[in-house]
């Protein structure tokens, strides 16, 4: 799960980023950070800002609504003060400082394992549809003929970006509606592409949004592939780094204004860095960072309850670290960014996985085309809500289409970043088989088959979006089409198909070749279990198929 995601306004409350480098050293002039803040509960505006001051900040921008404030300090002690002051929770820095990050750790890359044997059987409608077991096991196919969507139903995809020049995201693109968060950090993202570094919206320079955006809507338009919601229109919430990296104020300031555009359903495939968990007291950790834990998990919260409450459906990824997140590993990841990451006891009380674990979130494990749980996902009794195809390579043990990068998910891809990591030629032909181009429009789209609860929680969000089509009623104040989420969320979970642990309980990974710390215990009766909560999502059933 995770990373990605122009410039459209910013959303009013919301602040720029500021684009600094890394500290000098003691003898050269304080280097200015960037940061945010986020304020206690109750706090005033003004009050903040006299405390952000006090503690050697100077105030860029905010948010009302999250209580956040994006800061810039030279003060080598701003996070310290921070955590000391009485009407301020804690400080997290927007940018690496001293540490260059290496590859984002959740990133789904592609998949580089030849095809062989017979792909698991899709469905036929788009060319490459028959590719698209997932589209099948949601039965998307069928719930078509009742439900393909409503132009009326906004879904936005927080991620990377989406490259609207793929001609199955062309048509169900909002330029108008689209917005970029997180502007391009030099230290992070390499070079901007563009001055003033903010990517224009309806490009991605990390691909992880555009294939996310395919799963949830790709047109049914005669090419390339369909999405689980072929009708509704997709909106960009770029709130993801290219490098893959999503910080708060980006990710927090994509939310609120999601809950203000008015948008119905919100894909977020990815966790809030720099901490895997978030923990408010964990002894491994210093002052200064709990205090920027706690900031986090109070500002997400806000962020989810203000969407939540504008009627805003939310969908989450649960994480790829095949973790029990009702008793978690130790965490040796985190901060992956801003000083050496170190190992941590995570207490399932006092940590949280975000957005994930976050208030009103459809939390979506994934499984391969077998159904088997997919060897990377999370799962967890009470963080699960349902689960959805995420593609599992090594599924189908003994047979010809084991370890076949076909048992993943197939979507849109865009060229720029394919011909970046070789996989297509500078004349746009693919170089490897798990690449595949298509031209039946006219214009050409390029698609890459990738694995992870990425690709599972789209599949949950685009039954939403039919949901919302189907029994969603015109929204007279902003326009299109509106449902309850507490509805939508309740609907998704009835007509989910009710899937068993499997036998025994104790999944063992071992044949496939991963070690004994992939083990999983699936907990729990065929009604409600850890590794499928209330079952896997099922299109045709949430729209009145029977």
């Amino acid at each position: 799960m995770r990373r990605r995601l122009t410039a459209g306004a910013v959303a009013t409350a919301t602040g720029l980023a500021l684009l600094v480098g890394l500290p000098t050293s003691p003898a050269a002039a304080a280097e200015t950070i960037d940061y945010t803040v986020v304020a206690d509960d109750g706090v005033s505006a003004a009050d903040a800002i006299t405390a952000i001051t006090a503690s050697g900040g100077t105030v860029v921008g905010s948010n009302a609504a999250a209580g956040t404030y994006r800061v810039s300090s030279a003060a080598a002690d701003f996070k310290a003060n921070v955590a000391r002051s009485a009407v301020l929770i804690g400080a997290s820095a927007s940018k690496p400082i001293g540490r260059a990050p290496q590859v984002a750790p959740a990133l789904e890359l592609p998949v580089t394992t030849a095809a062989r044997g017979t792909p698991p059987k899709g469905v036929s409608a788009d060319p490459l549809d028959d590719r698209l077991w997932g589209l099948k096991m949601v039965k998307a196919d069928k719930a078509h003929t009742i439900e393909a969507g409503d132009r009326g139903v906004t879904v936005g995809v927080l991620d990377t970006g989406l490259d609207a020049s793929n001609p199955d995201l062309a048509p169900n693109f909002s330029q108008r509606l689209s917005r970029n968060f997180a502007p391009d950090l030099v230290d992070v993202d390499g070079p901007c592409e563009v001055a003033g570094c903010v990517d224009p919206v309806g490009t991605d320079d990390g691909g992880h949004g555009t294939h996310v955006a395919g799963t949830i809507a790709a047109a049914a338009n005669g090419s390339g592939v369909t999405g689980v919601a072929p009708k509704v229109t997709l909106v960009e919430l770029k709130g993801g780094q290219d490098s893959g990296y999503f910080f708060l104020d980006p990710v927090v300031n994509a939310l609120t204004y999601a809950g203000d555009a008015g948008l119905d359903v919100v894909n977020m495939s990815f966790y809030v860095d720099p901490w895997l968990y978030n923990c408010r007291s964990n002894a491994a950790d210093g002052p200064e960072a709990q205090a920027e834990q706690r900031a986090i998990i109070a500002a997400m919260k806000r962020a989810l309850n203000y969407a939540h409450a504008r009627g805003v459906t939310l969908v989450g990824a649960l994480g790829n670290q095949h973790d029990n997140l009702g008793d978690p590993l130790d965490d040796a990841t985190s901060p992956d960014y801003g000083s050496a990451p170190y190992t941590r006891d995570i207490d399932n009380d006092d940590c949280l996985t975000l957005p994930a674990e976050g208030p009103h979130v459809i939390g979506v494990s994934a499984v391969g085309p077998s159904t088997s749980k997919s060897h990377y996902s999370n799962y967890g009794l009470e963080q699960i809500s349902v689960a959805a195809p995420g593609g599992f390579t090594r599924d189908f043990f003994g047979t010809p289409q084991y370890n076949s990068a076909t048992n993943n998910i197939l979507s849109t891809y865009p060229l720029k970043v394919l011909q970046e990591s070789g996989a297509v030629d500078a004349n746009g032909e693919p170089t490897r088989a798990t690449v595949l181009k298509d031209c039946s429009s006219g214009t050409c789209g390029y698609y890459t088959y990738l694995a992870g609860t990425s690709m599972a929680s789209p599949h949950a969000a685009g039954v939403a979006a039919l949901i919302v089509s189907k029994y969603g009623h015109r929204d007279w104040w902003r326009g299109g089409v509106t449902m309850s989420p507490y509805l939508v969320e309740q609907r998704l979970y009835r007509t989910a198909t009710e899937t068993a642990c499997p036998e025994p309980r104790l999944r063992s990974y071992t044949q496939e070749g991963f070690p004994a710390s992939f083990d999983a215990y699936c907990a729990g009766p065929k009604k409600f279990n850890s590794f499928y909560g209330h079952g896997i999502v099922d299109a045709y059933a949430a729209v009145g198929g029977r």
